[in-house]
């Protein structure tokens, strides 16, 4: 099983400046590859401490030069957000530069603040994402993008430096709701997601999306790639302790950020199903589904978070892990110590799980 940190980049320190907290998780970059992790990954965000990653292949490009063999992830690029044709060009040049080290995800963004200050139409994003990621896929094949549609017309343009090895198992796609799974399924690359629910619900959507793509490709769709909030500690009362202070203050970020406390998913085309999702936040009640979230996501004593992995294997088969580490305000101390203590004692035993995703060589 290869196993990644992701970058989350949020600020909620009192005491911090955003570059001393952009800096500060930039470098746990760093030190994954020094724990034994496979691949480093960055979210795209903007505006808001929620997360503060506004081009996150531009720090995958610092982390290129800082690293000799980590991957280099995006979770994701938000197509949406950015021009399919400046895609294919920076994708390429990190690959370049890492020398074959990226891993590319794509996504449609889900928040109404960020949409708005792109000046962005919400419900254009799953026919943007749609007519957008085939072209990227395409021009990260053959260095040449094309396109004559309802949201992009773009000339034949070829892209120099041009692509010299190819990405495929490298492509990700993230599906968080029901619309995205059929649209990831589409397109030749591996599902994404964050853990918010029991690992029985997550299976029927990994399982859909794994029927979905043999329908359409005729082929066995890579491992899909599963992304936590996570404390790492000896003691598993201290573990639990700080998981569930922190985590619960992420899950309210998260709340704030995308405006779960809104209606407004109902009027939104392709969001529909997320105002079930906040409805049903709303009538648990914030702190019960705050409880739920955190219990959902991986933490512990290594012992634990182990025989946690090995429980989602029976469940979903074959699947890559991602974990954030650093979120919340969870001071740094804490932070490095989580890190190092699962790259000492967890990341051996799951590599020994053997789901591998090479980057190309």
């Amino acid at each position: 099983m290869d196993v990644g940190v992701l970058l989350v980049i949020q600020n909620w320190f009192s005491d911090k400046t955003d570059e001393e907290v952009f800096r500060s998780d930039a470098e746990l970059g760093v030190l994954a590859e020094q724990y034994g992790f496979d691949s480093v990954w960055a979210a795209e965000h903007h505006f808001d401490d929620y997360s503060m990653c506004p081009d996150n292949l531009q720090l995958m490009s610092y982390l290129a030069g800082r690293t000799e063999r980590i991957k280099l992830g995006t979770g994701a690029v938000i197509l949406p957000w950015n021009d399919p044709l400046r895609v294919v060009e920076k994708v390429i040049m990190l690959d370049h530069l890492s020398g074959g080290r990226t891993l590319f995800g794509m996504g449609r963004g889900l928040a109404k603040m960020e949409y708005e200050a792109f000046r962005t139409d919400m419900g254009e994003a799953r026919g943007r994402f749609d007519e957008a990621a085939p072209m990227i896929i395409k021009g990260l094949a053959e260095g040449i993008v094309e396109h004559d549609g309802t949201h992009y017309h773009q000339p034949r343009a070829a892209v120099r430096p041009g692509p010299s090895r190819s990405l495929d198992g490298r492509l990700f796609g993230v599906a968080m709701s029901p619309d995205s799974i059929p649209a990831i399924a589409t397109l030749p690359v591996q599902m994404m997601t964050f853990m918010q629910y029991d690992i029985g619900t997550h299976a029927e959507a990994i399982n859909r999306w794994r029927g979905l793509h043999r329908e359409h490709h005729g082929t066995e769709p890579g491992p899909p790639l599963l992304q936590d909030f996570t404390y790492c500690h000896e003691d598993p009362d201290e573990a639990k302790a700080i998981a569930h202070e922190y985590i619960s203050r992420y899950f309210l970020s998260v709340i704030k950020h995308y405006d779960f406390a809104g209606s407004h998913w109902r009027e939104t085309p392709g969001y529909e199903a997320y105002q079930v999702g906040a409805d049903m936040i709303r009538e648990a009640g914030m702190e019960t589904a705050a409880s739920a979230y955190v219990d959902a996501n991986v933490y512990g004593t290594p012992e634990q978070i182990i025989g946690r992995y090995e429980e989602r294997r029976d469940a979903v088969g074959d699947f890559m892990a991602n974990l954030a580490f650093s979120y919340a305000g969870l001071p740094y101390d804490k932070v490095h110590a989580s890190l190092k203590l699962f790259g000492e004692k967890v990341v051996p035993e799951l590599h020994k799980m053997r789901t591998k995703t090479p980057a190309a060589v």
